[in-house]
């Protein structure tokens, strides 16, 4: 009987490898799931079927709910795309292969404010919030019933007791510290709860490694804020571990905070199957004229969007390419495309932190420093507390504030969703900010990793393999 039970797992295992030969995101990560499938299936069956997934399956119906909005839109669009001629100004192509991406334009006629750290973002949400008369969208990955959480909670139950609709969506993976309790007073006075759902569905039961980190508050239709900042007191640098949480969002005014809903709709509907009535004119913002492109990205995306985006902007930049991201574990194409760049004699930094919150990624993230920083790649690390910001500046043509990380989960994992801006003035804003952050900084280097002990550079490498589903 043992030995017909064992038969039956090796085959199973071959079966699985044989899938995850055709289906595995890439030919190292196929490699690794084929022949930890035959060698111990006991163990590596179970894990592929949960965390080995390709696709998420099932979202194209929320996609093409938002493709009819997107129809129903495009002569105000065409009206207020900000760069007909794809070849001007800014890098050559550089704008028009981000909206092939994203399947939207840049639009003009927004009006983008950076909030630097916490307590501006909240108070810039919360004055938001207050003012909404229609409607308030809100969706972050973590929610935590702490005193943050709580503000939260009583501003949109207040709006909802005052005839304002309210639609709250987070991620069960992130909040899964969430009681469901925290949500009663909210239900109650009319406000609409729901998890993201990922697990909906017969096909997606086991599916446990996708996740919904985006973050938006979109208030009537007019007024967006996305960024790095969840909802927990932490972001407000109230955790005594790491101190000052170092995090940027981005206020948005205009027709890019419209399409930034659209976002969220398509959340919502795969989330509760319920199309919301929301308002769809595209407005522009009473001061600004930037131009800017919404690019949401994610596993259900017919291309690696979120990818392609980071390569794009490392390929397009002549001059400047400065990244800053707290989870540093990028694939081989990125790595070569920051080796190219370097070559082509780009002023290439990349901003990390210098004190972990994930410790596996922290340490994969030194596996890199021999292949680039000896290379010309500048790495700085962040000593003023936690750094959390997801930023890319590209030469004067572009800056990107959003949700995504530089590293395998946000590129193929994750529901991410970022605002890029070419707009000289906020770009400039956005050199200042990071020029005052690299002074809080000091420079890394492959000696950080070549003098560790032997101990260290296992644990590196041990972390690097399982980048995939870090």
């Amino acid at each position: 009987m043992l030995v017909f039970i064992l038969a039956c797992c090796h085959a199973v295992g071959v079966a699985s490898a044989a899938r995850a030969l055709f289906t595995a995101r890439s030919p190292q990560g196929a490699m690794a799931w084929v022949m930890a499938m035959i060698t111990f299936p006991y163990v590596a069956v179970p894990l592929y079927w949960v965390l080995g997934r390709n696709r998420f399956q099932g979202y194209v119906a929320s996609r093409r709910a938002g493709d009819r909005v997107v129809g129903e839109l495009a002569p105000e669009l065409d009206h207020l795309r900000a760069f007909p001629d794809v070849h001007a100004p800014g890098l050559p192509g550089l704008f028009a292969v981000l909206e092939r991406l994203a399947e939207l334009p840049f639009t003009t006629g927004n009006d983008v404010r950076l909030l630097v750290d916490g307590r501006a973002t909240f108070a810039a949400i919360f004055a938001a919030i207050d003012a909404a008369e229609a409607y308030v969208l809100v969706q972050f990955y973590i929610i935590r019933d702490d005193s943050l959480g709580r503000a939260l909670k009583e501003r949109l139950t207040a709006k909802a007791r005052a005839g304002v609709a309210v639609y709250l969506l987070y991620d069960e993976i992130g909040s899964h510290e969430l009681p469901e309790a925290f949500f009663d007073e909210l239900r109650q006075a009319g406000a609409r709860v729901s998890a993201f759902n990922t697990t909906l569905g017969w096909r997606n039961r086991l599916q446990l490694n996708f996740r919904n980190h985006r973050k938006i508050v979109v208030a009537d239709g007019r007024t967006a804020f996305v960024g790095g900042h969840n909802v927990g007191v932490e972001y407000l640098g109230e955790n005594p571990r790491l101190g000052h949480w170092r995090d940027t969002h981005v206020r948005c005014d205009g027709p890019a905070a419209t399409l930034v809903q659209l976002s969220f709709a398509e959340d919502w509907y795969w989330a509760t199957r319920q199309t919301l009535r929301l308002d769809w004119e595209l407005r522009p913002a009473a001061t600004g004229n930037m131009p800017v492109l919404v690019l949401p990205t994610g596993p259900a995306d017919d291309i690696e969007s979120c990818d392609l985006f980071f390569f794009q902007a490392i390929t397009a930049a002549k001059k400047r390419l400065w990244i800053v991201s707290p989870y540093f574990v990028p694939d081989r194409e990125i790595v070569s495309a920051l080796q190219l760049a370097v070559l082509r004699g780009v002023d290439v930094r990349v901003m990390l932190p210098k004190k972990p919150d994930h410790k596996m990624v922290y340490l994969a993230s030194f596996s890199y420093l021999p292949d680039l920083e000896t290379l010309g790649v500048k790495f700085y690390r962040y000593g003023n507390g936690f750094l959390h910001q997801k930023v890319i500046l590209v030469d004067d043509a572009l800056a990107s504030v959003g949700t995504a990380n530089c590293d395998n989960r946000s590129f193929r994992l994750n529901f991410e969703i970022t605002l890029a801006v070419a707009d000289p003035g906020f770009i400039a804003a956005v050199e200042a900010m990071l020029l005052e952050d690299f002074a809080q900084c000091q420079r890394a280097s492959a000696d950080d990793y070549e003098d560790r002990s032997f101990v260290f550079k296992i644990g590196v490498m041990l972390s690097r393999l399982l980048s995939p589903i870090l």
